[in-house]
């Protein structure tokens, strides 16, 4: 690894990045709508998602500890091999435990494939040149992603709209081909990721295992020790909850629009490639609402926005209005994301950064859980226009939970410049130190 210079471990980590992320712009247009054609009902596709939810749930903390007694390539490595093969599953299954497994085997993936890499971007490039700087290259990554999913979803949309090919359905098709990109994705994960591997064994691994629980624990006890954490965490749980509208229930509500699931996938393909650009001008805008608002108020006032668009998904009549509504969604969520992050950092140190963002990632697990199954038995019940108005206004709901946030903000800036403000004289919410595990999830 110390032979890679500091513009090739750059260059290796977009491009292991982007491939990853391709597969996955594939699904995006066919999942929700191919189990439909399979088969299951909205209220068997929110059950069956759950799985994914509750095993990153289980797995997010541990695997900080596996990828460090195993090393990062081979837990990548093994993510990606399960992903191949629930993507084989997903390409035959026919019933609701086929379909479980599948989700609970995306778990397992994402849990694995949460943090190794990127964990092995920053220690490269300091291994590289320990003055270097590491933040444009993470930067770069978010802009790749934006493009990866964007041209997968476009592709998806692209083969969807061909036809079948043969035998296999036109839902189908964009499924095999994300299973054939993953083994490029891993082909070039063997050939471009070189690291010096960690002490490595049957002790290092059980050790990490033991530490598992205490991890659990400390993380836990954070929420404790911060209000402002909490409340910022809490915020993930509602996030979680309301993304069902526009990840789950859009391409139903699309094709409740159209009258035709293959046309409304088709439709989604650009739309999904579309949206994917609307996220990367949402996050460019950050700076902006930073200087004129600040951050927290910003953040509350987007998740109030990102409501108000869902409540246009769901109400709109024609798909133009629907896909609208869906763009600037997404124009929001681009907005929100860097925001949200940008006040969770603000409440912890390097020593344990990784243990507080992986907090934060897994409480958006129960939430979307909770979402997927209590809005996916609502619209089958009642309407999808009722499942997404229930979302928006949970989305809208949570922008209370920024408020902590922005009074301790205020506070530390009368603090600073030693003038008389609302709260002074409170002290910051304090945060015991917690050991951060390097390749955490």
């Amino acid at each position: 690894m110390s032979a890679l210079s500091v513009a090739q471990v750059r260059h290796r980590f977009l491009v292991l990045h982007g491939l990853r992320w391709l597969p996955t712009g594939l699904m995006i247009p066919v999942m929700i709508l191919l189990m439909q054609e399979r088969g299951l009902s909205l209220s068997q596709i929110g059950l069956v998602s759950v799985a994914q939810g509750l095993v990153v749930l289980a797995l997010e903390l541990p695997t900080a500890g596996l990828a460090d007694a195993l090393g990062r390539k081979p837990v990548l490595v093994a993510a990606g091999l399960i992903n191949l093969a629930s993507l084989a599953v997903f390409a035959v299954a026919d019933t609701f435990a086929l379909f479980f497994l599948v989700w609970a085997m995306q778990g397992v993936f994402r849990a694995l494939d949460s943090g190794p890499l990127e964990s092995w971007y920053v220690d490269a490039t300091l291994a590289a040149d320990p003055d270097a700087t590491y933040e444009s290259g993470l930067g770069h990554a978010g802009t790749v992603i934006g493009v990866s999913i964007g041209a997968g979803a476009l592709l998806g949309g692209g083969l969807v709209a061909l036809g079948p090919l043969g035998p296999v359905s036109a839902l189908t098709v964009p499924v095999l081909v994300a299973g054939v990109l993953q083994v490029v994705a891993l082909a070039a994960l063997l050939l471009l990721l070189r690291e010096v591997r960690p002490a490595t064994g049957t002790g290092a691994l059980w050790a990490s295992v033991a530490e598992a629980p205490r991890m659990v624990g400390q993380a836990i006890g954070l929420l404790r020790r911060s209000r402002v954490l909490l409340a910022l965490v809490a915020v993930e749980l509602f996030w979680g909850f309301g993304m069902v509208t526009f990840e789950s229930l859009l391409p139903v509500r699309l094709a409740e629009v159209v009258g035709d699931g293959e046309r409304a996938a088709a439709l989604l393909g650009p739309a999904g490639s579309a949206a994917w650009l609307a996220q990367a001008a949402g996050a460019a805008l950050t700076p902006l609402l930073l200087r004129r608002l600040g951050a927290a108020p910003s953040a509350a006032l987007m998740r109030v926005l990102q409501g108000v668009t869902v409540v246009g998904m769901g109400l709109f009549a024609g798909p133009v209005g629907v896909l609208v509504a869906y763009l600037a969604c997404y124009t929001v969520h681009g907005a929100s994301n860097p925001l949200h992050m940008g006040l969770l950092h603000r409440q912890v140190d390097g020593p344990y950064r990784t243990s507080v963002l992986s907090l934060n990632s897994m409480m958006g697990q129960p939430g979307f859980a909770i979402g997927a199954v209590g809005l996916t038995a609502l619209a089958d019940r009642v309407s999808v226009t009722a499942a997404m108005l229930v979302g928006a206004v949970v989305l809208a709901v949570a922008a209370p939970l920024y408020l902590p946030a922005w009074s301790a903000d205020r506070r530390k800036r009368a603090t600073e410049t030693g003038e008389p403000g609302e709260g002074t004289g409170a002290p910051a919410d304090p945060l015991p130190v917690v050991a951060d595990r390097a390749g955490g999830a």
